[in-house]
């Protein structure tokens, strides 16, 4: 099948079969949007359908590799859509059976650090920063606290979600949130390499591989993912806390907690 460029609103979609490029371009920052989260999709299931591509480089244009899902997306007339678009994007990637590579500079944040988590191999900037901040809107990332723990080690994944701070790129690649971490200028030689490696390997034996490896994994997270979002929605949003964490940040004040 063709090589070739596919650019929508928010996406970029680059075919070089055996690999294909899927960049977020939603500047400055590229901000997770409805929109973004449909064209990601879309884009997921158009690669799953080629057999010519066995590797996805996943990337964020700009200065940015994501900020993370939109804020104005929290709000409760918006958030069942939107927690049940951006899963589905999620899910898609966790069931994937091309070997998915992150490429990350600049910020990596919320759901953002999500995506390239659930990703197979992450090569992250130094200097990037990582963090799951959604506790400080009185929220908590539902992808996280379903498998970050798995990656870095529960004491780690606690300390990132509870505190929502942000962690380096070094620090990141230092817990298991990444493979490698190496200065700014070199991320794009250190995908080219692993991307060189798979292209000499089987691309039926890589998925196959590839679905043996998360067999167990996969299990537990369709199970934690669905408990996780139900907490959500049955739960959280039913506090006022979580609310005034969303108003204050759309409003641009400090959030007033009433601990309910």
């Amino acid at each position: 099948m063709a090589s070739g460029t596919l650019t929508q609103t928010r996406i970029m979609l680059d075919f070089q079969p055996p690999l294909a490029r899927l960049t977020m371009h939603h500047p400055p920052l590229n901000v997770i949007d409805i929109a973004m989260m449909d064209e990601l999709a879309q884009a997921l299931t158009e690669i799953e359908a080629r057999s010519d591509i066995s590797t996805v480089v996943l990337s964020g244009a700009g200065k940015a590799f994501s900020v993370g899902v939109d804020v104005a997306a929290h709000t409760p007339d918006k958030v069942g859509s939107m927690l049940a678009r951006f899963h589905a994007v999620i899910r898609a990637l966790v069931s994937s059976r091309k070997v998915t590579i992150v490429a990350v500079h600049g910020h990596c944040l919320g759901g953002g650090a999500e995506l390239a988590m659930v990703c197979d191999l992450v090569y992250t900037a130094e200097t990037a920063s990582w963090g799951y901040p959604e506790i400080k809107l009185g929220c908590y990332p539902p992808v996280a606290v379903t498998a970050l723990a798995a990656l870095v080690g529960q004491k780690h994944a606690a300390d990132l979600i509870l505190t929502g701070r942000s962690i380096s790129g070094a620090e990141a690649a230092r817990i298991g949130l990444a493979n490698r971490a190496v200065a700014d200028a070199d991320v794009d030689t250190a995908v080219q390499e692993v991307i060189q490696q798979l292209s000499q390997l089987s691309p039926a034996a890589l998925a196959i591989t590839k679905k043996a490896n998360y067999a167990w994994d996969s299990m537990h997270f369709d199970k934690g993912l669905a408990r996780a979002e139900k907490i959500y929605f049955d739960e959280l949003m039913k506090t006022e806390d979580a609310h005034e964490g969303i108003n204050a940040f759309l409003e641009k004040r400090r959030p007033s907690w009433k601990g309910k």
